[in-house]
């Protein structure tokens, strides 16, 4: 059974970064379509990084230039990398399945960006 850890959360003024981790333990190959959401207030909650089929980064608009993923097969992980965070950045963000069949959602880790 696949199970989704995530951590790396906290507070940080805008303009800083945080790095996000996402431990995955079960059978998923080479982390094969693992990638990042959030959950934003009032906002349904969005896939923002992930890998397209050939293993190319691919991120929403709000995030591009700013975030970047990174898959690290050895220690089972997939990074997010979050620089010059913003505001609207905030709130709880969790790794998933980036297809329609997702598996169970871990707790998430919460982002704060103060003004």
């Amino acid at each position: 059974q696949v199970q989704l850890v995530e951590s790396g959360g906290g507070l940080v003024q805008a303009g800083g970064s945080l790095r996000l981790s996402c431990e995955v333990t079960g059978s998923i190959p080479s982390l094969e379509g693992i990638g990042w959401w959030r959950q934003i207030p009032q906002r349904s909650r969005e896939l923002v990084a992930r890998f397209s089929i050939l293993g190319d980064p691919i991120f929403v608009d709000d995030v591009r230039g700013r975030f970047a993923i990174f898959k690290d097969n050895t220690k089972n992980s997939v990074d997010l990398q979050m620089d010059n965070l913003k505001p609207e950045d905030t709130g709880v963000y969790f790794c998933n399945s980036d297809s329609g069949v997702l598996y169970s959602w871990g707790r998430g880790t919460q982002v704060t960006v103060s003004s």
